[in-house]
Order: C-alpha cells, then structure tokens, then sequence
C-alpha cells in the first residue's frame, strides 16, 4: 500500500515519525464485543492506519476479517455482524518491520494442540532472526513480520498452558512488544520486560474486561481504566474473572518510549495514571524556561505540540493564537498534485490564518524534527502569510540516532540534528531563532525517573535489548 503525500505532495512524508500500531481486546458476554473493539481501534488509528483487523470468538471458534486500509472502510454492518461472540482481538497497523501488504494485517491466527489462537502485536523484535532459527525446520512463515515469528514461537514453546508458553518466550524475544491474544475461551495480555510499548486495561459497566494501547480507547466504549500492565507481568480473563502473573525478579530496566508522552499518544490518554496532556503542557512551559523568545504571539504546529504551545504561552505570558489549520483528511489521499500544483505552493496539509500572524513576532511550537523537511516549509508558510519574525521552539530534544524499537523514524545520516549543529539547523529551516527542550527539562516535564524510560534516540543509552550493530529500522525493508 502506498504511503500518504506529505504538505507539498512529496512521498513519503519527511518529519512525521509512525509508530507500530495499536492493540485492543474485549472480554464481555453481555456486549457487541466486535462493535466494542471497532470504536476502541477508531480511538487508536493514530497508531497505524495501514491496515486493521478483529477476530471475535464464540467459545467455540474464532472468526477474523482484516483488511487494508483505514477501519472506515474494511469494516460496515454487514461485517461486524458476522463477528459473533464474546471476545476479540484488535490491531491497527502501520508497518516497521515486513511490507505492507495484507499478509501482514493482523490479528495473526494460529493453531496448537490446546486450541486456536488470535494474536495482535505493537512493537519491534530486535533478535528476529535467531528467534526464526529457533522454529522447527518444518515450520511453514506465510508473512513476513516480527509478529508472526513471535506467534509461531508460542505456537511451539513448552507448557501445558498458554502463560507457560507466553513466559517461554519471553525469555527468549528481545525487543517491543505489547500483545492480546485470545483463545476460544479466553483474553490475555502481556508486555515485554523493557515495557518499551505502553499496554493498559479496564473495566466495562457490564462486567467485562478491556484491555488497549491507549487509556483512550477504553474511554471511548465507556470502559474504566484501571491501571498498566507491567513490564512482563501477563494477565487473563476468563469465566473465573481476571487473572495477572506478576513478573518475575526483573533483570532489566524499564524503558517506556519517551516519544510517548511527546508525539504517539493520545493527549487524553494516561501513563502511570499521568495525563499526557499535563506532561506536554509541562513541556511548552519548560521550554518557555530554557528558550524565552521576544516575540508578540505563539502558536503550534497542529494536533500534537498545541499542549506544548499552550503551555509556552502561558509560562511566557503571551497570547496564543491559531496560526494554521490542518485539513484532517490528506492522510487519507494518494492522488498527488502535479509539479505544477507544488510549483503554485498548494498546501495540502496546512493553511495559514494571515489575520493571527500578519506583521508579528510569531513563537511556533513543534514537537520534534526528524530529517528538518517539513520545518522549512512551515516557516516559510508563515513567512508568506505575513509573520514578521519566526522563533521555532521544539518540545524534544534533539533526535540524534535512530530508533530499532517499533518506530520508522530514520537513519542516522537522515537525521538532520544528527549531523548538523543547532545553529546550522536554524539556518537551514529559515528560522529567526531555533530552541529545543534539553532531555533534563523533558525528564522533569514527563515526571517520571529517567532510568524508566528509553531516551535513545535523544542520548545514544539504549536498554539492554538493544545492540549497537543492529540496522537502523527505517533501513528494514518497507513497501
């Protein structure tokens, strides 16, 4: 499937990072559980919008129907009413590993001696190939992702059970990953011991049990959170209620992804019972402290950096404005507009509003920059609707080397803070002035122990599951 057409009609998008996907799973008996796991996955697309998917069980057998696509269009009436049963497994994809091809949709299902199994993963194996050689000879792999690896491993681990089996592997896999699997009779989640991809679970007015990516997503069908799943800790539910295996004595650091509190969630989501909209209006207003700029108004780069921007604003004690508005729908397009339509400056992803920034200073917010593509643009967007002055503000630190943990976010010689100095930066982007948020300032803003947390892409200190002579992941194979 073709990626989406970035501001200017270029492909693929140069600054927008794309993390793995999202993953939900109802147990209720009393409720539509597809119809549940459809508007949990809609709360999710944020996370990956290649392709979804649903499997729903009946206590008998499972029925699964993915697609490419966004979820508008792979599931109607007609589909969901097939989907009968009582529990279900949801995935929202956006590819890191394996092509984007229908193969590679998930939920995955699969077959063992204690019955069938469907499986959705978020995340990034980082030892895939020795896990592929650990699977007997005759072992047939129809797809080409991390993720069915990871099920045909638990499709062959010892155990009478399958949290036996679930812990086998993860002794073996390294890397992310946040998974829901579901039997014929049963729900389960688990997480990896780094606890890189966040996993969450709730409760249902009926009774039932949710579990999800994102706290959003059981806000949305009415669920109450209750709290994260740990770090290798496993939980069930089945007709003898909700179930949980602790983790084992750690032996390895926790190491949530930073990029969580600052791009991939949802801002009405939760972490740890924080409020990612409370972490990043934390953010603007830190990096208000570190970076003031004498300037007449700021705005934000919309939908995730306008916390930040707000809280710039706030702690600079200048009026914010909108200063661009995002058409929601280019990332649902893949007619691009011909050379002659760039050449006449069509913005298809922003439009500026020339009343809020004509004849100002204007502090413009982002949340990061990747390669320095699309910067530029919107600099010179503003510019041309009449800001007198820019000041760039940036509510991460600098992102100096790739990431091999579940996020396409570049290679090291793509990275543009990676080889150039900030004020090199600030001359190619055609900023006034250019501040990013230190990684201390962050550490503090987020409110969480920095030794819980993966800041490679910030640092260069991996965890442990990380090994320095792994290829970067945008350098994996995509479509």
């Amino acid at each position: 499937m073709a990626r989406a057409f970035d501001a200017e009609g270029v492909l693929p998008a140069g600054d927008v990072l794309h993390e793995a996907c999202g993953v939900t799973g109802v147990y209720a008996p009393k409720e539509d559980v597809a119809r549940l796991a459809y508007f949990a996955l809609y709360a999710l697309q944020h996370r990956g919008q290649e392709s979804a998917g649903i499997a729903v069980s009946d206590g008998g057998s499972i029925v699964c129907h993915r697609e490419m696509g966004l979820l508008s269009s792979i599931f109607d009436e007609e589909v969901l009413s097939r989907l009968r049963g009582y529990i279900a497994t949801g995935h929202t994809r956006y590819s890191t590993t394996g092509s984007s091809v229908v193969v590679n949709a998930q939920p995955l299902l699969e077959s063992t001696e204690l019955g069938e199994f469907a499986i959705a993963h978020n995340g990034n194996l980082t030892n895939t190939e020795e896990l592929r050689a650990r699977l007997l000879p005759s072992t047939v792999l129809q797809a080409t992702s991390d993720s069915e690896v990871l099920a045909k491993l638990i499709v062959e681990a010892p155990g009478a059970s399958l949290v036996q089996r679930i812990r086998s592997v993860m002794e073996v896999a390294e890397g992310a990953y946040s998974c829901v699997l579901s039997t014929t009779k049963a729900l389960y989640g688990f997480r990896d011991p780094w606890g890189v991809r966040p996993l969450c679970y709730g409760t249902l007015p009926s009774g039932g049990y949710m579990i999800a990516s994102e706290s959003c997503a059981l806000a949305t069908v009415g669920a109450t959170y209750v709290r994260e799943i740990d770090p290798a800790e496993i939980v069930w539910i089945d007709a003898d209620g909700f179930h949980s295996e602790a983790a084992p004595e750690q032996e390895h650091q926790p190491a949530l992804c930073t990029f969580e509190y600052i791009y991939f969630a949802r801002p009405d989501s939760l972490l740890k019972g924080r409020s990612i909209y409370t972490a990043r209006i934390a953010m603007g207003r830190q990096l208000a402290r570190e970076h003031p700029a004498d300037a007449d108004v700021v705005m934000a780069v919309p939908d995730s950096a306008i916390p930040g921007g707000i809280g710039f604003a706030d702690e600079s004690g200048l009026p914010y404005v909108e200063g661009l508005i995002k058409n929601r729908y280019i990332g649902r397009t893949f007619i691009s507009p011909n050379q002659k339509m760039r050449d006449l400056g069509v913005h298809l992803k922003f439009n500026p509003i020339v009343e809020n920034l004509q004849n100002q200073r204007v502090v413009v917010v982002d949340d990061s920059i990747v390669r320095g593509t699309t910067t530029p643009r919107i600099v010179n967007l503003l510019r041309q609707a009449g800001a007198r002055e820019v000041h760039v503000r940036i509510t991460s630190p600098p992102i100096v080397n790739p990431c091999y943990l579940g996020v396409d976010m570049a290679t090291r010689r793509e990275l543009i803070a990676a080889n150039h100095s900030v004020p090199e930066i600030r001359e190619r982007i055609g900023a006034d002035s250019l501040g990013y948020l230190s990684v201390e300032g962050l550490v503090e803003s987020i409110g969480r122990a920095r030794g819980e947390m993966c800041l490679g892409c910030l640092t260069g200190e991996y965890p442990d599951t990380v090994r320095p002579s792994e290829p970067a992941l945008s350098e994996a194979v995509h479509a």
